[in-house]
C-alpha cells in the first residue's frame, strides 16, 4: 500500500514516505479570525479532514495541527472600525470557525495553537535568525533578508527581481523592499508584546514557522493550505524555518478555491457566502458532500444549481439506506474494509471523485439487488457503502449526524402524518380504479417536492431535489 500525493514543491505526484514509520504529521494554515467564515474558508478544513481520515484508515497515527492567526493588520483594523477590543473580535470569529468546522463534520485537530500564545517561540526564532545573518532590526521592526537565503522562491518558482511583498502598515526601515516583516513595532493604542527589540507584534509569516517548530519539531511530513498562500505566506515560512536550521515540511499540499462568477470567494470582494447562513438553508451533511467531494485541487464554482445537484445525489444514497434497512429489519454495520477500487482511488492523490463513483456504482448494485429481492446482496452493498462514506465523513448513520436527524425528527413526523393522509386518499382512489384521481394526487405531491415510490409494503415518500 502506497499513498501518492501531488507535492506543490516538486510539481508532481510523489509516493508518500512518512518521516517516522506509522506516523504522519500535518500542519495546516488555519483561520485568520477577522471575520466569520465563508464556505471557501471551510473547504480547506474539509479537504484536509478527509486527508487525515484517509491516513488514519490506512493505519497511521496522525498529528494534525491547525493554527489560529488571532492578531494581524485586518483584526486591528476591524477593532478600530467597530470600537471593540481586538481579542473580542478574534475570539468571536474563532468560535464561528470552529462551529463551521464542527457543523460540517470535521474532526478536531490534535492541537489548535493561537499565534498570541507563542510570542516566546517567535522571539527565539528571530534571535536565531539575526545571529545567523538572515534577519535584522530596524526602527523597532525585525525583517527577514531575502537575499541571505539562496533557496528563496523555490516553492512558487518566481524570480526575485520580479516579486513584491504585499503592502502592509508600519513597515519602515527596510534594507530592501522585498524583505518581509517578522516583527512590527508597536503603534499607539495597538496590542503589543515586549521583545529585545522593543514592544511590537508578530508578522503573519513568523507565526506559522514558530508554531510548526513548536508542535512538530525541526521536520514534519505535510504542510497544507490554500493555493493563495503559496506566495508570500508559504514561501516566507520556508525561508524563515530553513534559515533557522529546520528541515521544515517535506511535502506541500494546496487546495483550490471556491469561486463565484470566476472570482475567488472573498469577503473583500463582496462575493462570500457565510457558513452560518448556508447551514440554515442546506443540511450540513449535504454541504460537506458539495464542498468535500470534488478533487481538492479542482476549483468549485459556487451556484445554487450545483448545490441542488449535490442534494439530489446524496438523497439517492439516503434512499438506498432507507430501503435496505427496511428490508433488513434493522441496522446494517459498515464493512471492515472499503472495496479495493475505492482504496485505489483514495491512494492516488486523494481521488475523492473517483472514489465517490465507486460509492454510486455500489448503490446502483444494491438497488438492483433490492429489485431482484436479493436481501443478502443488498445488505452487503449497504455495508460497503457505509464503510466508504464513513472514511469520507459522510455516513448518514454516523453519530455525528444524529443531531441533524434529531433536529428534523419532529418536523418530519408532522409532515409524515399529513402526507400519509393524502396517500391514503390516493390508495382509496386506486382501490376503486379511479386512476385519474390517484395520478392527480401523486402529481400534486411531486409538485410539492416529494417523491412517491410504490413498494410491496405500501407507498413510501421522500424529499426530492429542490
Amino acid at each position: 500500500m502506497t499513498i501518492r500525493l501531488y507535492d506543490t514543491s516538486a510539481r508532481q505526484i510523489r509516493d508518500f514516505i512518512p518521516l517516522t514509520a506509522g506516523c504522519v504529521s500535518i500542519y495546516l494554515c488555519g483561520a485568520t479570525v477577522q471575520a466569520a467564515p465563508h464556505i471557501g474558508h471551510i473547504r480547506s478544513g474539509l479537504n484536509f479532514d478527509m486527508m487525515r481520515r484517509w491516513f488514519e484508515y490506512r493505519g497511521y497515527d496522525v498529528t494534525f495541527i491547525r493554527n489560529v492567526t488571532d492578531i494581524d493588520d485586518k483584526i486591528i483594523a476591524k477593532s478600530a472600525e467597530q470600537g471593540r477590543p481586538w481579542w473580542s473580535i478574534g475570539y468571536d470569529n474563532e468560535r464561528a470557525f470552529n462551529d463551521g468546522y464542527a457543523a460540517l463534520g470535521c474532526l478536531p485537530p490534535s492541537y489548535e495553537p493561537r499565534a498570541t500564545g507563542h510570542v516566546t517561540e517567535m522571539v527565539e526564532m528571530m534571535r536565531g535568525l539575526i545571529e545567523r545573518g538572515h534577519a535584522y532590526e530596524s526602527e523597532g521592526n525585525v525583517y527577514f533578508d531575502v537575499k541571505s537565503y539562496p533557496g528563496y522562491l523555490e516553492l512558487s518558482r518566481q524570480e526575485l527581481d520580479n516579486i513584491r511583498q504585499p503592502e502592509s502598515t508600519g513597515e519602515t526601515g527596510k534594507r530592501d523592499a522585498r524583505d518581509f516583516a517578522m516583527w512590527k513595532t508597536a503603534k499607539p493604542g495597538e496590542p503589543s508584546w515586549e521583545t529585545p527589540w522593543g514592544r511590537g507584534r508578530p508578522g503573519w509569516h513568523l507565526e506559522c514557522s514558530a508554531m510548526a517548530h513548536k508542535y512538530l519539531g525541526e521536520a514534519f511530513d505535510i504542510h497544507g493550505g490554500g493555493l493563495d498562500l503559496i506566495f508570500p505566506h508559504h514561501e516566507n515560512e520556508i525561508a524563515q524555518a530553513k534559515a533557522f536550521g529546520d528541515e521544515f515540511a517535506r511535502y506541500w499540499v494546496h487546495n483550490a478555491w471556491v469561486t463565484m462568477s470566476g472570482e475567488k470567494m472573498s469577503k473583500s470582494l463582496g462575493n462570500s457566502v457565510l457558513v452560518s447562513e448556508m447551514v440554515k438553508q442546506w443540511r450540513p451533511i449535504v454541504l460537506r458532500y458539495y464542498l468535500g467531494t470534488p478533487h481538492y485541487r479542482s476549483m468549485i464554482e459556487y451556484s445554487e444549481e450545483a448545490l441542488r445537484e449535490a442534494e439530489s445525489a446524496f438523497a439517492r444514497i439516503e434512499g438506498f439506506y432507507q430501503r435496505v434497512i427496511e428490508k433488513a429489519g434493522g441496522a446494517v454495520e459498515p464493512a471492515a474494509e472499503v472495496p479495493p477500487a475505492f482504496a485505489e482511488a483514495m491512494d492516488d492523490d486523494l481521488g475523492v471523485p473517483q472514489a465517490l463513483a465507486i460509492v454510486h456504482t455500489t448503490v446502483r448494485q444494491g438497488n438492483s439487488a433490492l429489485a431482484a429481492d436479493d436481501k443478502d446482496a443488498a445488505i452487503a452493498r449497504l455495508s460497503e457503502v457505509r464503510a466508504m462514506l464513513g472514511v469520507l465523513g459522510l455516513d448518514p448513520l454516523d453519530p455525528h449526524w444524529a443531531g441533524e436527524a434529531d433536529r428534523g425528527e419532529d418536523l418530519h413526523g408532522a409532515v409524515d402524518t399529513l402526507v400519509r393522509l393524502v396517500l391514503e386518499q390516493r390508495e382509496s382512489a386506486r382501490a376503486r380504479k379511479d386512476w385519474a384521481t390517484a395520478d392527480a394526487i401523486r402529481d400534486q405531491l411531486q409538485q410539492s417536492g416529494l417523491v412517491i415510490e410504490d413498494s410491496p409494503s405500501g407507498p413510501r415518500w421522500t424529499l426530492g431535489p429542490r
